[in-house]
């Protein structure tokens, strides 16, 4: 046999082999395909699947059933009674809705292990991959619901119920006038990365930065038995210490039934008054992180004199500088969760919060919260810094301190930047 002749040999079993193994791919895969439908079929009426199901299988998952699900499972319990008459016309008004597009999100630095405190018997994911073979609709209905006020007594917190009712009420006015804020780029894990679960009270805490968080995670802990004292409970622990879960942990199911039944809150901060606190906290302080990662970015792009040094260690960012970067279309380094918008980091148009906390009245909201939850009567919200504790605390007048070094155009473009979050929150404009 001549080399060509071997030649052609080879490559006809070749083909043929190759053709082979794509048959057998193909007949593998509708084997595979079969045992999901039959027991799919086995589970009976239910219509629904948890998200590790999705995976493999997402065209079974329809943007009807998902609708009809969320649906049912909201507590007509909390509903008004005007709102149940017209839940029907709730569901096709000008509502927010979310497009879950496909994505590898998985937990990453911010997964945080089951407490042994944790009773729940539900399945907690771990670091997989949640993937959606193509972008889906999911219709939320837009309605506030009562604070379950069982636990109060008398009239002691009668203003504050007042307070909440006129946050509650002016921020779903804002949220049906605008068609609810909507964000296509965004997905459903992602939405609720940043919301902390207590499961023993039933709370879920949408964490924003410069707001308390350190504290209010503070007290989830103690909530969920992992501490008896703030007092106890380091900054690091608290932040990296990886004790309290976060909502998108849960699968899909789990997600959904902890947003319609535990109370949602979140605490907020006159976006000016934010932005300073967390550039004198990150750029006025020796950071590790901050300086290196952020700091050397900044004054690379924004100092045209800059030094060696400066350029080596990312210190002594100016907030000048530090406000081109954030204003900048083309930052040169990403955004960071202490400066971003509340809209961006709870989505409050999305979620329906039933306790809007504010910064500026903490300690009254943060007892009348803990109150409403049915904490401990000792359980205290704790008012101490744990960070440069002996700096003042950014006020308004040490924001204007900030500001004068900055030009008009600077400073309408900084409130133009957290625009929603002064409409929102009913923050006032400042005198720019």
């Amino acid at each position: 046999m001549n080399p060509k002749q071997v030649f052609l040999s080879v490559l006809l079993f070749g083909t043929a082999g190759l053709l082979l193994f794509m048959y057998l791919q193909v007949w593998i895969e509708a084997q595979h395909t079969g045992r999901i439908e039959k027991k799919r079929d086995q589970k009976g009426p239910s219509d629904w699947w948890p998200v590790q199901s999705l995976q493999h299988v997402s065209r079974m998952v329809t943007t009807g059933k998902i609708q009809e699900y969320i649906t049912n499972q909201i507590s007509e319990a909390h509903m008004p009674e005007d709102l149940k008459k017209k839940r029907g016309n709730l569901l096709n008004m000008g509502r927010p809705t979310w497009v879950l597009r496909k994505s590898s999100y998985s937990q990453g630095e911010n997964e945080a292990p089951q407490s042994s405190t944790d009773n729940s018997t539900e399945t907690h994911q771990k670091a997989k991959p949640r993937v959606f073979q193509k972008p889906m609709e999911m219709n939320w209905p837009l309605f506030t619901r009562p604070l379950n006020k069982s636990s109060i007594q008398g009239n002691k917190w009668k203003k504050a119920d007042a307070t909440q009712e006129k946050r509650r009420s002016l921020l779903y006015e804002f949220c049906k006038k605008n068609g609810g804020v909507k964000d296509p780029q965004s997905n459903l894990f992602h939405m609720v990365s940043r919301i902390f679960v207590e499961d023993k009270h039933k709370i879920l805490y949408c964490e924003v930065p410069k707001a308390g968080c350190s504290n209010w995670k503070r007290v989830l802990m103690i909530l969920n038995g992992l501490a008896s004292s703030a007092l106890n409970i380091s900054h690091d622990t608290v932040h990296y210490g990886k004790h309290l879960k976060t909502l998108d942990s849960f699968d899909l199911k789990g997600v959904y039934m902890r947003l319609n039944t535990y109370t949602k809150a979140v605490f907020v901060r006159d976006p000016m008054e934010r932005l300073v606190s967390a550039f004198r906290d990150k750029f006025e302080h020796p950071n590790s992180y901050y300086h290196p990662v952020f700091g050397k970015a900044i004054i690379k792009k924004y100092r045209p004199d800059a030094r060696e040094e400066a350029l080596n260690n990312g210190s002594g960012v100016k907030f000048k500088e530090f406000v081109s970067y954030l204003l900048d279309a083309h930052r040169p380094v990403g955004m960071d969760i202490h400066w971003e918008r509340v809209s961006k980091l709870c989505y409050p148009c999305l979620i329906n919060y039933d306790f809007i906390g504010k910064f500026e009245t903490l300690e009254e909201d943060a007892s009348y919260f803990l109150q409403l939850i049915g904490a401990p009567a000792e359980l205290k919200f704790p008012t101490f810094k744990d960070r440069h504790s002996s700096d003042e605390r950014t006020s308004a007048h040490m924001v204007r301190h900030y500001l004068k070094d900055l030009s008009p155009e600077e400073r309408q473009s900084i409130y133009d930047f957290y625009h929603l979050d002064y409409l929102m929150f009913n923050y006032t404009a400042p005198h720019l």
